[in-house]
């Protein structure tokens, strides 16, 4: 059994090495030598490691010539590509639950601490970043719920919506938009979390999101019209320039 979970953790490593150092598809890997000493294991167990990564499609032996690359992995914490859509919606489907969860077993420290979020959020306390303050917001109630696993797909669905570009400027520009709602859902659902009433602050979280998402419709509309007007300005000015050669 102990053999059994080496493998596989040198399995992990490799495909660690392989994200690490970009091997890309069709990559040689180094030597069994080698990665037995890398690893600190020995080449059977590396052999082991590589035959079972070639039987998930990971790599290819080739006797006589090595072993390579036939996809890249991603690293182990690596996010998928995804759109400010799919991150709000998947963020409305746990966060409104999450909030249900945690409407009944919500401690009073936890109400006074969203109590102080919301005014922070606001602008009435300048030592917390609004941005800040709507992120722990969310936490503190993903923590409420009592569910490991919820909260830290919560806190997934969040490196999300911050560390991926394109996500994080869509929800910046909602933001400027209208920041005085926001203050006001959130006060909302820390309403429905005083009531202890687990209906309301999912409908409060809820409201929230679908605010969002509106908002986010309604930014690329604007952006897609804008950009079609600039692409006819240009074709015009092409065509007058056109005009005025003949």
């Amino acid at each position: 059994m102990s053999q059994k979970r080496l493998f596989h953790t040198v399995a992990d490593q490799i495909l660690q090495l392989i994200a690490d150092e970009g091997f890309g598809p069709g990559a040689k890997l180094p030597g069994e030598r080698e990665l037995a000493e890398r690893f600190g294991v020995s080449r059977v167990t590396v052999r082991e490691a590589e035959v079972a990564l070639q039987a998930q499609g990971k790599l290819a032996i080739k006797t006589g010539s090595g072993v390579f690359v036939c996809s890249t992995p991603q690293k182990a914490d690596a996010l998928p590509p995804v759109s400010p859509f799919e991150v709000t919606e998947a963020r409305s489907l746990f966060e409104s639950e999450a909030a249900a969860l945690a409407a009944s077993v919500i401690t009073d420290e936890a109400l006074a601490r969203l109590d102080y979020l919301v005014e922070a959020m606001g602008g009435k306390n300048p030592d917390l970043d609004p941005d800040a303050a709507d992120r722990e917001f969310h936490r503190v109630i993903a923590a409420s719920a009592n569910n490991a696993a919820v909260l830290h797909t919560i806190e997934t669905l969040w490196r999300m919506r911050t560390e991926q570009p394109d996500v994080s400027a869509a929800h910046q520009a909602v933001c400027e938009i209208d920041d005085s709602s926001r203050v006001e859902e959130h006060a909302a659902i820390l309403n429905a979390l005083k009531a202890r009433d687990p209906g309301a602050a999912r409908r409060a979280m809820r409201t929230h999101f679908n605010r969002l998402l509106a908002a986010m419709l309604d930014a690329s509309a604007a952006s897609a019209l804008e950009a079609l007007e600039r692409q006819m300005a240009a074709s015009r000015e092409r065509f007058l320039i056109s005009t005025h050669s003949v």
